[in-house]
């Protein structure tokens, strides 16, 4: 930001230069098409996701629930434990790639169309425009004097955003404590100090995000419009603007539908609608900008324009540099997807994927975890037979009550020193000490030392599932 020169010291203009400023807010323009309604369905069925999913019951329990308290992570019927935390790096990978493939694919689809600042940016708008009209209204709205209109319309909006944002908090807290409890809670003000913090917080962060900052969070704030570039070729989709059709630009008013332009001038008649309905105020017909979420909002808007004025569709459109410069058709366009990074990433998505998935289908229905006495590695008990103490964790991963009998080889002579068992109920963990005992005559034919030996651990049912965990029996010098 520029101010006017002010004379300096010695007689001579001075200019003052302010780095910062504060930004105008964009007042995006209603607008209704193919891509449009695609959005919508996609912030619908997120939202449906979102929202509903809490309120799901699995038999007797919530649907899903991450169960913090108790170290219990419920998904439909699966029951983990912090032990398996491997599905969730798994579920990160995965996300991680999908991203990388759908970005060298089709751009930045996932900011355009199901990102969350995006999808609550725009029920967040969608709100304010019940409430304030479009565009022009609500600029006009703005540069009124307060008066009654101006503020019950201001304030409505308010009372929504804020009831949208804390109804958010609420939802995503229901992920981690029971909904139906937590609804409880807040009808009869009986909510706990930490589920208070995070509806708030949550809520808060929703309703500053989506209502107050909305485009700057894409612009400033996420990584992501950063590093796209490492993952964006020449051939990958992007929203683009034909300069070679459009340019030079013509004019709005000598032009009618049907009318065959001038000589010398494109499609584009300039009515800068394509900067009106963009939610972070760029025009695209300046050329790829990192700010561009590939939304297509102004490709429904141009081609409502083109048909208006009878000129073909897609002046502005989905393509790729090379596409452009190149006048490549579309089967021409989708041969040149499958290129290497494009392989690279899908195989290593399918690999991740089948890895996951075959691990979910083979995981025990039961857990195991072995831990050692530290107090006393080992000790000489009556007739001189050798003694280590273990502890052992058994987490029952399945709902309902199961018995599970604890045995232990790999030595000659090994034994527990008296029968082992655990009683189990739905999704319980428990520990349990088990001491392991070795006859003199077998630890005379061993060194010192540590020795490898395997725990046993079978469900005592008609499946017999075995769990076997490696560990040592450790003989005194």
């Amino acid at each position: 930001m520029t101010s006017p020169a002010v004379p300096g010291p010695g007689g001579d203009a001075a200019q003052v230069i302010r780095l910062y400023r504060s930004e105008d807010k964009i007042h995006p323009r209603a607008v209704d098409g193919f891509y449009a309604r695609w959005r919508w369905a996609i912030v619908a069925l997120t939202q449906l996701v979102f929202y509903g999913l809490p309120w799901l019951n699995w038999g007797e329990r919530q649907a899903v629930l991450f169960d913090l308290g108790a170290r219990r992570f419920y998904v439909f019927g699966l029951v983990l434990y912090p032990q398996d935390f491997v599905y969730l790096t798994a579920l990160l990978l995965i996300s991680a790639f999908g991203l990388f493939l759908f970005t060298a694919v089709a751009g930045r689809l996932w900011c355009g169309y199901a990102c969350p600042q995006t999808v609550y940016t725009e029920i967040f708008m969608r709100v304010e425009h019940w409430f304030e009209g479009d565009r022009n209204a609500r600029l006009k709205l703005d540069k009124a004097p307060w008066g009654w209109n101006k503020l019950w319309r201001k304030s409505g909006k308010q009372v929504a955003w804020i009831a949208l944002g804390l109804w958010t908090g609420f939802t995503f807290v229901g992920y981690f404590t029971p909904i139906h409890m937590l609804a409880d809670e807040v009808l009869t003000l009986g909510l706990g100090p930490w589920e208070s913090f995070w509806v708030l917080f949550y809520g808060f962060a929703t309703y500053g995000n989506a209502g107050y900052m909305r485009e700057q969070v894409c612009k400033y704030m996420c990584p992501y419009a950063r590093f796209q570039s490492a993952m964006f070729d020449r051939d990958t989709l992007i929203v683009s603007y034909d300069t070679e059709r459009g340019e030079p630009r013509g004019n709005n008013a000598k032009r009618k539908k049907g009318e065959a332009r001038a000589a010398g001038v494109g499609d584009c008649i300039d009515c800068s609608l394509c900067v009106q309905v963009c939610p972070t105020g760029i025009d695209i017909r300046h050329g790829l900008q990192y700010e561009c979420i590939g939304c297509a909002a102004c490709i429904d808007v141009c081609n409502g324009v083109m048909d208006k004025m009878g000129t073909p569709r897609g002046l502005i459109r989905y393509d790729t540099e090379n596409g452009l410069e190149q006048h490549l058709s579309r089967s021409q366009r989708l041969r040149r997807v499958l290129r290497p990074r494009v392989l690279i990433y899908s195989a290593v998505l399918l690999t991740i994927c089948v890895v996951l998935l075959w691990s979910l289908a083979s995981r025990h229905s039961f857990r195991v975890d072995v831990v050692r006495d530290r107090a006393s590695l080992a000790r000489i008990v009556e007739d001189g037979w050798v003694e280590n103490v273990y502890r052992l964790q058994v987490m029952n991963a399945t709902e309902s009550p199961q018995r599970y009998r604890i045995d232990a080889d790999g030595l000659p002579g090994l034994k527990l020193s008296q029968a082992a068992s655990v009683d189990l109920g739905p999704a319980e963990a428990r520990w349990v000490a088990v001491s392991l005992r070795l006859p003199p005559e077998s630890a005379l034919q061993l060194k010192p030392g540590a020795h490898p030996m395997q725990w046993r651990i079978r469900r005592d049912d008609e499946s017999a599932e075995l769990v076997v965990e490696k560990s040592t029996f450790v003989l005194p010098r």
